[in-house]
């Protein structure tokens, strides 16, 4: 363990987030979110807990969110549930990253972006 302890968190998110995130753990979730999608628009935070670029992707995320009322967002471990990210995948026709985020509206996947191209505003000009 170092002293910094980066990506070795298992707590999603910072102390201070003000993102209400709700937890994605289940395969059936999916389909729960496709059809939530179909009333507000859903965003999917894939984050992998051993990688230092994912946590301050995820970071920086917070700090810039604020779309409470806009949209639902969920948070996926995708260390603990890899067979949930690869259905995401499959399911949404995009190519795994790590970091991810999908903004998920009428069931699809209207856009994604990974790495350092995750940006609140820009998700914000996709609603």
């Amino acid at each position: 363990m170092g002293i910094f302890n980066f990506g070795s968190s298992n707590n999603k998110g910072t102390e201070s987030s003000k993102i209400g995130w709700n937890d994605l753990t289940d395969l059936q979730q999916l389909n729960e979110i496709q059809q939530e999608s179909n009333e507000k628009p859903v965003v999917i935070f894939k984050h992998s807990t051993r990688c230092s670029i994912s946590r301050m992707a995820l970071k920086q995320f917070e700090n810039e969110f604020d779309l409470h009322k806009d949209v639902k967002p969920y948070f996926l471990d995708l260390i603990a549930n890899r067979d949930v990210s690869n259905e995401i995948a499959n399911r949404f026709q995009v190519v795994h990253q790590s970091p991810q985020i999908l903004l998920i509206k009428d069931g699809k996947s209207v856009y994604d972006a990974s790495h350092d191209r995750i940006d609140a505003v820009v998700l914000k000009s996709k609603l």
